[in-house]
Parts: C-alpha cells; structure tokens; sequence
C-alpha cells in the first residue's frame, strides 16, 4: 500500500479538518461551487470523480471474465453476499439504527438522506481497494480480478435497479432521471474511457506501460478523492459542529454490516470446500464498498449538503482500518479456516 493508501482514514480526518473550516470561513466559494450545475450534475465534483474512478477502471481487464468456471464457488458466494445481501442488510440496519435506535439524537430532517447514503454505499462492491486487500490476504489474483471484472459489469446493469427498490421501499421519492444520469455518468461512461485508454496503452507499450500509466495516475486519483472530501465537508461543516456525534452514529451501522458479510462470505467459503486463497479476497470483497461511486450518486441524486452524501463520507472515514482488521482476522484463521474446509470437503467427497 503506497503511504496515501495506509494513512487514508488520517488524510480522510484532515479533509474534515480543513473542510469544516473553509466551509464556515469562506461560504461564498462553496455556494459558488455548488452553484456550478448541469441537469443536476455538478461539473467540478464531476471532474473530480471521473479522476477518482477511470484510474481504477484501467487496471480491469474484462477478458477475466474467461476464468469464472475455475473458481466458481468463491465467485457464487461472493455474488449473493454483494447483490443478495449487502444492500439489504444494509438497509435493514439503517432502519434499524438510523431509522428508530438513533432517530432521536438526529435531524429528523436528514434521517431519510441518511439511510438513503447507507443504502448508496452498500450496492456497489469495491472495485480498486480489493486488490490491495486481496494482496495483504495472499488472496488468488486471478479469482480476484475475475470477481471485480464481473461486479463491475453487473453493476452496469444492477445498481439503479437495485437502489430504486431501496430508496422506494424507505420511502424516498426516486429521482429516476437522475438516477440512471448516474450511472451512466459514473459507471458506463468511466467503464468505456478506462478500457479504451488501457487498451491503447497496452497496443503501445505492453504491461509496462501500463503499470507506469496506473503508477502516474493512482495518486492523481487519491488527491482528487481528498478534495472531494473538503468539498463535501465544507458544505456539512456548519451541521458537523452543531452535531459532531452524527459522524459516530452512521459509522455503527457501517461497521456492522462490514463485519456481518465478510464473516458470512467467509463462513459460506469453508462450507462449501473453498480453498483459503479464495475464501479470502472473497470475504474482503464482500464486504468492502465502492465508496466513490456511493459518494458520486449521493451528491447527484441528493445533493452536497444532504445527509446522503455526509453518510457517503462516513464510508470512506472507516473504510482503511475497518478493512485491514478483516484482513487481520482471515489472515490469523487460515489454520482453522482449512482445517473446517477439509472436513467439509471430505464429507461432500463422500456424499
């Protein structure tokens, strides 16, 4: 992990530092920012995700999509806990706690935007970080990439569906319109620029110039996540100083839901005789968000001052130490992990 990538929850902490301040020393710039709008699109945050989400997009290589018959039960447990389960349970979860446990301690105003940011952070499966994380798992690179090449592709076709139905069922208005604006804008779009752009690279240059291309631009892609951030904090600063604890309450429901899918991913690995090296980067997988997206949407669909983009955010505050601990916890389980998976494959052997 390159020094951005380890101390990002630090950088993440100072964003809000700086954000909170600009926002409340200098509300001008940050009206003036906000004001920057094309059918309910705004152009700078835009730019910046583009920055954020095309670099990650070029290290996909779609034709990955060839190896999903060699580990197709890691793959089938991963697929149900991203499109079967994570949303839901993250929905389930921010009714629970946002919705009746903590209402009373929130804006009543926001608690909606809230749950509707929760929801946005949990239907699309991370995509750039996996790989670190798979990495630190000694995870199976192959599975690894075959897994996100074909989240990616899924999520082309199932992220509006599938928060439609859970911004519905919350009881929030669906702005469709702007809802399939972002997909395209920040998936399909990036998904074609990206593999246009490696594969010229690749036609030009080979795997060497393409990994010099990701090593120029991956901290192009983190400063621009970092100044989104101060954006997005500038707008919030005035509501995080009058309330500092909302920060600490979405964080619960995040947590919760990181910890229950990477464990059940995990669980459903070893019941169904799946090598360590997979189980793995798939329990990472999961449970890990592709908070950029989220943080795309949410700004779109809701807008820069809204609880949906704050509960984004909070995404990205725990995601780094959240995410290691998981690696932590697979990494010192290998031994029981295999032990469990053997009996398991035995007993199917047998049957």
């Amino acid at each position: 992990m390159s020094i951005f990538e380890r101390y990002l929850t630090i950088w993440v902490a100072l964003c809000i530092v700086v954000g909170v301040a600009l926002g409340h020393f200098l509300p001008g710039l940050f009206q003036v920012i906000g004001a920057a709008e094309v059918a309910q699109v705004n152009l700078p945050v835009a730019v910046l995700i583009w920055l954020m989400i095309i670099p990650m997009l070029i290290r996909i290589d779609f034709r990955a999509l060839s190896e999903v018959k060699d580990h197709w039960r890691g793959i089938g447990v991963t697929l149900f806990i991203n499109w079967a389960v994570k949303p839901f349970s993250m929905a389930a979860l921010g009714w629970l706690f946002i919705g009746y446990l903590f209402a009373p301690y929130l804006p009543a105003d926001q608690i909606s935007a809230y749950i509707a940011g929760l929801i946005l952070l949990a239907a699309a499966p991370c995509t750039a970080m996996v790989f670190v994380w798979s990495n630190l798992s000694d995870g199976e690179p192959h599975f690894t990439l075959t897994q996100v090449a074909l989240n990616d592709l899924i999520m082309i076709f199932a992220f509006a569906p599938i928060v439609g139905l859970l911004l519905g069922l919350s009881a929030i208005t669906v702005p469709w319109e702007t809802l399939l604006l972002s997909v395209v804008l920040y998936i399909v779009v990036p998904v074609i620029l990206a593999q246009a752009l490696r594969r010229q690279v690749l036609n030009a240059g080979g795997q060497a110039a393409l990994d010099g291309l990701l090593a120029k631009l991956q901290p192009l892609s983190l400063i621009a996540l970092l100044t989104t951030l101060v954006l997005l904090f500038g707008f919030q600063g005035e509501q995080i100083i009058a309330q500092p604890l909302i920060i600490a309450l979405l964080a619960v429901p995040i947590l919760i839901q990181v910890y229950f899918n990477s464990g059940l991913a995990y669980l459903l690995n070893r019941a169904a005789g799946e090598q360590h090296n997979v189980a793995a980067p798939s329990a990472l997988i999961g449970a890990s968000n592709f908070f950029e997206l989220a943080v795309a949407a949410a700004i779109s669909l809701f807008g820069f001052e809204s609880g949906a983009a704050l509960a984004t955010v909070v995404g990205v505050l725990v995601e780094v130490p959240v995410m290691l601990s998981v690696v932590k916890i697979v990494n010192a389980s290998k031994g029981w992990y295999e032990r469990g998976r053997l009996v398991n494959a035995n007993a199917q052997a047998r049957s």
